[in-house]
C-alpha cells in the first residue's frame, strides 16, 4: 500500500470517528434535554417546528433559568402558604370561580417569592419548564379554565379540576428543595 493510500484511509477513518463522536455527543445532549424537560420537550419540538430549533429554545431556557436566584422557603413561610391554600380551597364551595382566580394568584406569589420572574403566563411556563416540566400540563389546564371562567364559560366540575391542577404545581413549588 502506498503512502498516499495509507494517508487517505487514515483521514477517512478519522472523519468517521469524529462524525461518530459528534453524533453521540448530540444524542446525549438530546437525551439530557428530554429527561430534564419531560413532556415539555416534545411540546417544544412541535411548537418550534423541529428538534434543532426546539433544543436551542430549551437551552436558552436553561441559560435564563441559571441566572435566577431561586431560593428555598423557610419552614414558616411554607406553612403560611399551605394555610393560605387551605383557605382558598375552603372558599371554593361558595365561590368556585373566585377561588380558581385566587389559586392562580397564590401560585404567582409563590413563584415570585421563590425567585421566579412573574411577567406573564407564557413566560412563567417557559421559566418553570426547566425544573417543573412534568407539572406544566397541570398549570396550562388550570390556567385555561381560569381564563374561560372569566366569561362564565366553565362548569363547576371544570373549576374543581382546575383547583386539582393548580394544587399539583403549588405542592411542587412549595416543597421544592434547592439541593440539586
Amino acid at each position: 500500500m502506498s503512502n498516499s493510500m495509507l494517508i487517505t484511509v487514515i483521514v477517512i477513518a478519522a472523519v468517521v470517528v469524529v462524525a461518530l463522536c459528534v453524533g453521540l455527543w448530540m444524542m446525549s445532549r438530546r437525551r439530557r434535554l428530554q429527561k430534564r424537560f419531560g413532556p415539555e420537550y416534545e411540546r417544544t419540538v412541535d411548537a418550534a417546528g423541529g428538534r434543532m430549533a426546539a433544543e436551542r429554545e430549551l437551552r436558552d431556557r436553561e441559560a435564563r433559568h441559571a441566572a435566577f436566584e431561586l431560593r428555598e422557603l423557610p419552614t414558616e413561610r411554607r406553612h403560611e402558604y399551605a394555610e393560605r391554600w387551605s383557605s382558598v380551597q375552603e372558599r371554593f364551595v361558595d365561590r368556585p370561580e373566585g377561588s380558581v382566580g385566587e389559586a392562580d394568584e397564590l401560585i404567582t406569589q409563590l413563584m415570585r417569592e421563590r425567585g421566579y420572574p412573574t411577567e406573564g403566563f407564557s413566560r412563567q411556563v417557559r421559566d418553570l419548564s426547566v425544573e417543573h416540566g412534568r407539572t406544566l400540563d397541570h398549570y396550562r389546564a388550570a390556567h385555561d379554565v381560569k381564563v374561560r371562567s372569566g366569561s362564565g364559560g366553565t362548569t363547576t366540575e371544570e373549576l374543581r379540576g382546575a383547583m386539582v391542577h393548580y394544587r399539583a404545581l403549588f405542592d411542587e413549588l412549595l416543597d421544592d428543595q434547592r439541593s440539586r
